[in-house]
């Protein structure tokens, strides 16, 4: 007999009995416990957490995260206590649905209110990096009902704040499905005319493409076989609206100049057809110079690896290509999410060299060491809320530090450091440590002394030297670009 959850278990990679079972019970308990509560659409409650259940599942989340979507709302709209939550489904569950639930219920208002929960929510998601993927599931569905909320100025808050804050957030952790949804919904409320231009011209360039595509792809197939490289697969898909109209604006408005409207992607068996499928592919198209970009050598900060090159095909259409394995396109669309284990959430989770390892919490929380773990600029985020910054301080800093463009520079250990875009010195020393900022005394950028306004370059070797008695003075204020290092000095500042 078909259950509500059919669609949520075919969605998972292999359920077993066990997982099924229990998606289930989890379903028929938060049914129970909405009763008639309806959305604002007008449609049973129970309608949101299937949602958001299935996007997890699509994602690719196991059957605890599943179930914590399923459950998220039931302590905080209905009588249900997370006591019962505990004795029904395990603490596990618990602790995750205490987590998306202990940020919405505030004192605060109005602006307060706002990045207060985004303080909590940054909080809880440091523990465990799974409350803010159900947190993104749960606000894509919301906007992809968001036209039935009132009045029209609440639709563009939320979109607003969709578009500042939740876009973000899916970037950094590098799931680019969510990513895509939620900017478009948001442009869609934010500016209609504009979205409604862009949505026509893709469209319309997709119905002209779509049959050439085909053909130049079948062509490139045949030639990839021919040269050897036998397995592989291809997909190919057209710009999101929003990220077309960007790509627009930054051209003042030329449209000759939007290379890649269609991204083909090429997925093969590893990283050596990678490079040789590059070779075949500019040997077989003509490839725009400059337009070669190498992800997998330097990957993105958000992981994201690709090998990228933008060609005119034989029957004239430019596109870029995509060139990455299996793990990489997963990683693309998925992010973070595709690390987790696909049966269940807490076993033999593939590792990631970019997660650091987290202290244990002061909370009292179940093992949950099989999983990937928060990624560093959580960390550093909530350790921005240990200096007790006020709330304009934390926006300032989520919007110039953590939501920016970003760029890696490396210390002369070869770490890793991810700071935004035109960051100086100053900004890297606060950003490995507040007492290696304090105590700066002078700065080398490959090697060379640079004075401390100098704008860091994406890849540059940075080494910071200090003085043991040395202080921070007032014109570093001046010389940083980031929210945090801003803040550090300050408080160096005020002890004085």
């Amino acid at each position: 007999m078909a259950h509500p959850t059919d669609d949520i278990l075919s969605a998972m990679r292999s359920p077993s009995m066990e997982d099924r079972a229990a998606i289930q019970r989890a379903y028929d308990f938060a049914q129970r416990a909405h009763g008639d509560e309806k959305r604002k659409s007008g449609e049973p409650y129970i309608v949101h957490p299937h949602a958001i259940a299935l996007s997890l599942a699509t994602l690719g989340m196991g059957r605890t995260t599943i179930i914590a979507g399923i459950l998220h709302d039931t302590t905080e709209d209905t009588e249900t206590t997370l006591e019962e939550v505990d004795k029904e489904f395990g603490s596990e569950i618990a602790f995750l649905v205490d987590g998306l639930t202990k940020y919405s219920k505030l004192k605060y208002r109005g602006l307060e209110r706002h990045v207060e929960s985004l303080r909590r929510l940054f909080v809880a998601t440091a523990s465990d990096i799974r409350i803010i993927i159900i947190k993104l599931a749960d606000r894509l569905h919301n906007m992809e009902t968001l036209q039935y909320v009132e009045p029209i100025e609440k639709r563009e808050r939320i979109a607003r704040d969709t578009m500042e804050v939740y876009v973000h957030i899916a970037e950094r952790l590098g799931i680019g499905n969510i990513k895509t949804q939620l900017e478009d919904l948001a442009f869609k409320i934010l500016n209609p005319k504009e979205f409604t231009e862009a949505s026509r011209f893709v469209e319309q360039k997709q119905s002209e493409l779509e049959t050439q595509l085909d053909e130049d792809i079948k062509d490139l197939k045949k030639f990839l076989a021919e040269s050897g490289l036998k397995k592989f697969r291809t997909e190919y898909r057209f710009k999101s609206i929003y990220s077309f109209h960007k790509k627009l604006e930054r051209k003042q408005g030329e449209i000759d100049q939007v290379y890649d409207l269609v991204a083909l992607r090429l997925i093969v068996p590893n990283v050596d057809a990678c490079y040789r499928a590059l070779g075949v592919i500019h040997s077989f198209w003509r490839p725009i110079p400059g337009r070669v970009k190498d992800y997998i050598a330097f990957q993105k900060p958000n992981g994201y690896r690709s090998l990228h090159t933008t060609v005119i095909t034989r029957r004239g259409v430019t596109m870029e290509v995509q060139i990455r394995t299996e793990e990489m396109h997963q990683e693309a669309q998925f992010g973070v999410a595709s690390h987790f284990n696909y049966k269940t959430d807490n076993t033999n989770a593939a590792p990631v060299d970019w997660f650091l390892k987290l202290l244990p919490t002061l909370l009292k929380r179940p093992d949950t060491s099989g999983n990937p773990e928060s990624p560093r600029w959580l960390k550093d985020l909530t350790d921005v809320q240990k200096d007790h910054v006020d709330f304009e301080t934390f926006e300032e800093i989520l919007k110039q530090d953590f939501f920016a463009e970003r760029m890696f520079v490396f210390t002369p250990k070869g770490d890793v450091i991810d700071l935004p875009v035109d960051a100086t010195p100053v900004d890297f020393a606060y950003a490995i440590h507040s007492d290696i900022g304090n105590t700066m005394n002078g700065a080398k950028i490959n090697g060379k002394l640079v004075s401390l306004d100098t704008p860091l370059s994406n890849g540059s070797v940075v080494e910071i030297m200090t003085k043991k008695n040395g202080a921070p003075n007032k014109k570093w204020l001046e010389l940083a670009k980031t929210a945090s290092a801003k803040a550090h000095i300050r408080s160096a500042l005020k002890k004085d």
